[in-house]
């Protein structure tokens, strides 16, 4: 009420109430938009949710106009609030005191409102006046995060509902404009929610367009903004040509030929991806220069030169702020094994498991007197040299949380693989033995070692055809990704790998123990030792190989997590459609405005993946085993396995053997393994999501042809398939979009991959990999057998040998450091179920009542997963020593936390 009194003047909120009394029982036109009885009271309850501040038009300035008496002229006020930054560098802040100064003088904000009626006269759309931002200068000084300007338009009483404002910034700096609200009458606001950089007019000279909130399909767009829809989007299409500035909110598709550097040398350069020889989704073009060595190939920016994603994709402060300090605390982190290498080498190993826990419990000194030449080398030295005690300390991982010994256990081993951090690449096993898709021809023979010998004395007294059809068996296959690539990747210094299959039978308890293990190598002659199979250990010889195999299986398993599950499918698939949506979808079309929240931050990331994470020699080549080839089998995932008709949930879950259609379940069918904590959790939260989308979509689509018939949406999907996915277009597995059926699948789909899946795979990177004995990025060493001359050296020190064969120091800190960043949720993360400005989002009052029911649903679900993880029959994710599984919980604080499913790909 304060805030009201200061903007419009506390005469007008005691006055309001008597403007409409004085006109009871007179006939006269109904006042401009004023909403009908009906919805008044819906509106009226959305308001009170509204935590900007609202416009208003005092009572001096209503003119309501008799039935008998031509238009007359009268002002409307409208509230703009600006969010201001936190933190402003020197240049920044001179340039805004300059934009106060020169405000006075007619260098400022000028807003012009438009109809979305036509004027008969003009057969254009009906403008208001000019109208400029007043008290610029006065508030310059104002700290507060979000400061409100007022700015009134003279209007005549014909003029219609206003539906656009167009904005010029005549400043010399860019502004964050993020509401524009109009109120004609108390129960009548006409909101803009804009959340968009506003460049000024030296750099981008052409107005800049916002839309009301009001959702229009394209054929029922009013015809006093139809012209405006098409401007804006081609105006974000751009024309393909040029080097994109910063300040640019230009979306385009190019190809991933920025990974490497070749210009650094050979051995720097990396293939392109994307295109008929190495199919990949596109990413949003840059329009950097060639490089001077090759000219397929996109010259590099570096760190900490920013890449170049449209301006409203960019991280919004306090996100720039954690990511930062993530950054940072990897920058410290790295400090710790340089330090190291600085002194004894590049390769050296942890000597115990208390130099590894020694990371959590007392941190490393730093040797000062060695750090000099270091630090000069490194950014932000001042904060390392000035710290305390010269300790850098990990947070101890959650995995340690309960049970320091956890990561030894098999049962622990078996549960991860339906509850950890990957738990997306188990199957039933349907043939004993597996067999393998790959070309013999190419590959030699690839019949499976395992015998049902290796298992029959596990499985509970049954034959393997029992327990095959009594589901009993399943297995992690990671054969045919890694066989093509072994050879090559064992070829790397300090690089050894096989291609494992991991087989595990369901107890009665309902959990999982694995009975054996494959370790394949590509077969090079008919007498070669290709395949070993083994199995769980029967003496202390066999615990280490046992333990070794499984430590060579998780790095095969965090190799496929990190490039194929989590990169491959919620980051790069999902930007060809975030590309498309926006050159496609108006701001106005419903479907991007359900879409919106969902793809927020994720060209933002993903491009910092491009320049840091997945670049040639960056820190995923460094840390996995596959080093230089990472990204190679990313493309091969892509090309070989990857269906989007198969990224949903249940079809997920169908193709994989862990659930089969069974229409009197719940969700439409039924879990093999009933305690699955993912696919239990998950298919809570992928009903919520389609039980939402449904709604929405079925209230702007009553009949399939208005979906056929509206341009934009088919544009967009034809676009994202055809495009974005250019080099899969052909494949007959694409989802039709010709029905209400249709567009639901897909969009849930989408939805469910940029939240939950996403979230499952993602925020427990650093709670079960910050330990790496249980979950290594790279193995060192292969398992050396009794004809190997290592084999003496495993026998005479099997713990300095596993130690050996896991990451050095240096790789272990670094990837510790980075998937600490990756884990963490910044505070202005907004979960599933939430999302900005809630009540004004859409000007559609039946769609946002139906969004708070979603919500409320949401909510739901976070307590029945909160009730599954205290029950104590589900020993996957319940008992002594036993991590609750909340990945999918939807909630969570900021920070490093193993929960909270956040609304898009956002880290």
């Amino acid at each position: 009420m304060a805030l009201a009194n200061e903007i419009i003047g506390s005469s007008f909120l005691h006055k309001t109430s008597s403007v409409s009394s004085q006109f009871q029982g007179k006939q006269f036109f109904r006042p401009i938009w004023v909403v009908p009885v009906a919805k008044r009271q819906v509106v009226a309850q959305l308001r009170k949710a509204v935590n900007s501040p609202v416009a208003a038009i005092s009572e001096d300035l209503v003119k309501v106009v008799p039935l008998d008496e031509k238009p007359v002229k009268y002002k409307v006020r409208a509230v703009v609030t600006i969010r201001n930054k936190n933190k402003e560098d020197i240049k920044e802040t001179i340039v805004k005191h300059l934009d106060a100064l020169t405000d006075r003088i007619g260098q400022n904000v000028v807003l012009q409102l438009i109809s979305t009626e036509i004027d008969p006269k003009t057969n254009a759309p009906k403008k208001s006046n000019e109208a400029v931002l007043k008290d610029w200068s006065k508030k310059t000084n104002l700290k507060a995060e979000r400061v409100n300007y007022i700015a009134e338009f003279l209007l005549t009483s014909d003029f219609g509902e206003p539906g656009a404002i167009t904005i010029t910034n005549k400043h010399q700096q860019e502004f964050f404009l993020e509401t524009i609200t109009i109120e004609q009458f108390a129960n009548d606001p006409i909101h803009f929610p804009c959340n968009s950089w506003v460049q000024s007019r030296k750099d981008h000279p052409a107005k800049r367009i916002f839309f009301s909130n009001k959702p229009y399909l394209p054929g029922e767009t009013p015809a006093g903004i139809k012209k405006l829809r098409e401007i804006e989007l081609k105006d974000i299409r751009g024309d393909g040509k040029g080097e994109r500035k910063l300040s640019d909110r230009v979306y385009d598709f190019d190809v991933y030929n920025d990974l490497g550097n070749p210009d650094k040398g050979i051995e720097y350069a990396r293939p392109r991806l994307g295109g008929e020889k190495i199919p990949y989704p596109r990413r949003c073009r840059t329009g950097r220069a060639p490089s001077d060595t090759d000219m397929t190939a996109e010259s590099r920016v570096e760190k900490p030169l920013p890449m170049y994603v449209p301006r409203d994709e960019q991280f919004e402060e306090s996100k720039q702020t954690t990511f930062s300090l993530g950054r940072l605390k990897a920058v410290l982190h790295n400090l710790i094994p340089s330090l190291k290498a600085s002194i004894l080498s590049n390769k050296h190993d942890f000597h115990g498991f208390s130099d590894i826990d020694s990371l959590y419990s007392e941190g490393v000194l730093l040797k000062l007197g060695l750090q000099d030449e270091l630090l000069k080398k490194l950014p932000l030295p001042r904060v390392v040299s000035e710290s305390s005690q010269g300790l850098l300390r990990y947070n101890t991982p959650k995995i340690l949380s309960k049970d320091k010994f956890a990561w030894l256990r098999d049962d622990e081993f078996a549960r991860q693989a339906i509850a950890g951090v990957n738990p997306v690449n188990i199957e039933r096993l349907k043939v004993f033995p597996p067999v393998s898709n790959l070309d013999p021809d190419v590959y030699g023979p690839l019949e499976s070692s395992l015998k049902e010998e290796h298992i029959l004395g596990q499985i509970n007294g049954m034959t393997v055809q029992q327990a095959l059809d009594e589901n009993k068996l399943f297995i992690v296959d990671y054969h045919d990704v890694y066989l093509p690539f072994i050879d090559r990747i064992n070829a790397l210094d300090g690089r050894k790998t096989y291609a494992t299959r991991t087989i595990f039978f369901l107890t009665p308890l309902g959990t999982l123990k694995p009975i054996a293990i494959e370790l394949s190598l590509p077969s090079t002659a008919p007498s070669s030792r290709s395949k070993r199979v083994v199995t769980p250990p029967v003496d202390a010889t066999s615990n280490w190989t046992w333990q070794l195999a499984k430590a060579h299986v998780c790095s095969n398993d965090a190799g496929v997590h990190q490039l194929v599950n989590h990169w491959l499918r919620t980051h790069a698939t999902l930007e060809p459609f975030i590309l498309a949506a926006h050159r496609q979808l108006s701001a106005m079309h419903p479907i991007f405005k359900l879409l919106d929240p969902h793809m927020r931050y994720t060209m933002e990331i993903n491009a910092l993946a491009r320049q840091s994470l997945i670049s040639g020699d960056g820190v995923i080549e460094s840390c996995f085993t596959p080093g230089r080839y990472c990204m190679e089998i990313s493309a091969a995932a892509y090309k070989n396995f990857w269906r989007f008709d198969m990224e949903g949930l249940p079809a997920d879950l169908i193709r994989r053997g862990m659930a089969e259609p069974d229409p009197s379940k719940p969700h439409g069918l039924k879990l093999l393994m009933e305690d699955y904590p993912y696919a239990s959790d998950g298919l809570l939260i992928w009903a919520a999501i389609e039980n939402w989308v449904k709604t929405y979509v079925t209230h702007y689509y009553p009949n399939p042809s208005m979906i056929r018939k509206d341009e934009e949406l088919q544009s967009w999907y034809w676009e994202s398939v055809n495009v974005g996915h250019g080099d899969l277009r052909h494949e007959t597995w694409w989802p039709e979009l010709n029905n209400c059926d249709d567009l639901i699948s897909i969009l849930t789909t989408l939805i469910w991959l940029s939240s939950a899946q996403h979230a499952a795979l993602n925020f427990g990177q650093y709670p079960y990999g910050g330990y790496v004995p249980n979950r290594p990025p790279l193995m060192r060493r292969l398992i050396p057998d009794e004809n190997d001359p290592e084999y003496t050296i495993f026998l005479n020190d099997p713990q300095k040998y596993f130690l050996s064969a896991l990451p050095s120091v240096l790789q272990a800190t670094k990837f510790m450091a980075v998937v600490d960043t990756l884990s963490t949720h910044s505070p202005d993360e907004e979960y599933l179920g939430e999302r900005q400005q809630p009540s004004i989002w859409t000007g559609d009052a039946e769609m946002v009542e139906a969004f708070y029911g979603f919500s409320a649903e949401i909510r739901r679900i976070e307590k029945e997963i909160d009730r599954r993880n205290s029950d104590g029959r589900l020993k996957n994710r319940c008992g002594a020593g036993v991590l609750a599984y909340e990945l999918l919980a939807p909630s969570s604080e900021p920070g490093v936390t193993c929960r909270g499913v956040p609304n898009s790909v956002s880290i």
